[in-house]
């Protein structure tokens, strides 16, 4: 089937272009400050190998399939599950599995944006030194100020909304090509940058046992739970985004061996996060536990009292930016494919409309901070809302739909015609994606709603 069809939006030039843009889709605001984080609470390097095995076995498989299944169809997510379903002979429903992935990366970007954001305010406040006072109290007040302000974070929201509607409107070769070619290696000469200063600083030794120091005893069911759940979440599964990089893939590039490279290269961005961080966090003194206060309000602190710190922290937000950038594409593009293809209408024309209709919701997230704080849904606000659908409920779901469907639907000689492995080896991962894989994500969903 896709020997002799080819996406109409184009196609990535080589195998290290979509490991760039699949890696940049995965490495996002969460994987700067959340996998490091975790990895230290739940018993460092134990938590780490326990979080490998899960890549493997959940992972892993999933982003197969879906890479796959994007391939196979060469269109949008929506259109590419309305012609699987027919050619697995399933049920209409299953086509639905591509609105959910849209949907999910539409809902996921209008608020994705408005914390971006953030980043790129606090590049502005890194640039002009508002650091250097390293007073946490001032520091705190800059962050208050900032999500107290509407029309602050309406522009900075927007700002990003147009860099990443400018980078998707210029199409697969001209725009996220282009654009993951640039921030991908930059994004990994920064990290270098800032581990050659952690490795500077009295703390190296103190933020490596943090982060890779085996501790089994904290290896409890929480800890695989938690494990399981940020494999599953940092390969940016379920929402789309891998389905339609996956449509550009040409025929002559392994799934597979992209996966892991993919899968690698994640992880590695994570892990020399966590490198760079908690070395300067230990070093002055601070709470590595702070969540994503340690992006916007324990980092500053230290920034303002360490020798290079105006550098440093301009470093580390352009950092931020490039990450949130490079997923930011991926969440938007299924839509805009999907525009093109079924609304008769130019690329740019789709860009605008999907463009806008992101930053009109994004609007009513950055108001829930400040003079919409009082309006609830279900005792949430509208961010917190929307964050909890689309992490909790739409992306798990996806992602057991994907695995079931991967490994159940469709005809195995279509599998084996796209994978294009040894039989042996489709068997292993035929397996994972039958019963471990779904079985796995639909126990990280209990547990993220609580059941469990």
């Amino acid at each position: 089937m896709t020997e002799n069809k080819k996406s109409i939006h184009g196609e990535w030039s080589s195998r290290f272009a979509f490991i760039l843009a699949a890696t940049g889709s995965a490495v996002g605001l969460g994987n700067i400050w959340k996998f490091p984080y975790i990895a230290g609470e739940y018993g460092g390097g134990a938590f780490v190998i326990v979080y490998l095995l899960c890549v493997a076995a959940i992972g892993l498989p999933i982003m197969i399939a879906e890479i796959m299944m994007g391939r196979r169809g060469r269109q949008s997510p929506i259109n590419t599950m309305e012609t699987l379903t027919a050619e697995a002979g399933a049920d209409k429903k299953w086509s639905w599995l591509g609105w959910l992935g849209v949907i999910a990366g539409f809902l996921i970007l209008s608020y994705y944006s408005v914390i971006a954001g953030w980043a790129l305010d606090y590049v502005v406040k890194a640039f002009f030194g508002s650091f250097s006072s390293g007073d946490s109290a001032e520091i705190n007040a800059l962050f208050d100020d900032l999500i107290a302000s509407p029309m602050t974070l309406v522009f900075w929201h927007t700002v990003f909304m147009a860099a990443t509607m400018y980078v998707v409107q210029r199409g697969v070769s001209g725009g996220l090509e282009k654009a993951v070619r640039f921030l991908m290696p930059t994004l990994f000469v920064i990290l270098v940058l800032l581990v050659g200063y952690a490795m500077t600083t009295d703390s190296f030794d103190k933020g490596l046992s943090f982060l890779f120091a085996p501790d089994f005893s904290r290896i409890d069911g929480n800890a695989v739970l938690t494990a399981m759940g940020h494999a599953f979440f940092t390969l940016s599964l379920g929402m789309g985004a891998i389905m339609v990089y996956g449509s550009y893939l040409p025929k002559n590039i392994s799934i597979a061996k992209t996966s892991f490279f993919i899968a690698g290269a994640d992880t590695l961005v994570a892990l020399m996060a966590g490198i760079a961080i908690f070395p300067i966090v230990f070093a002055n003194g601070l709470e590595p536990g702070t969540g994503p206060g340690l992006i916007f309000q324990t980092l500053p602190i230290a920034f303002g009292n360490m020798f290079g710190g105006w550098f440093f922290g301009i470093m580390f937000f352009v950092l931020l930016v490039f990450a949130a950038l490079s997923s930011s594409i991926s969440l938007i593009e299924p839509a805009v494919a999907w525009l093109v293809e079924n609304r008769n209408i130019s690329r740019m024309q789709a860009c605008i409309w999907a463009g806008l209709a992101t930053w009109g919701l994004g609007l009513t997230v950055a108001f829930s901070f400040n003079i919409w704080s009082d309006f609830k849904i279900v005792d949430k606000s509208i961010f917190d809302l929307l964050d909890y659908i689309t992490a909790n409920l739409m992306l798990p779901i996806g992602g057991f739909c994907i695995a079931v469907f991967a490994g159940w639907m469709m005809k195995p000689e279509h599998v084996l015609e796209e994978l294009e492995l040894p039989e042996q080896h489709v068997a292993i991962w035929s397996f994972l994606v039958k019963y471990i894989a779904p079985a796995s994500v639909f126990i990280v969903f209990l547990h993220v709603i609580g059941i469990i």
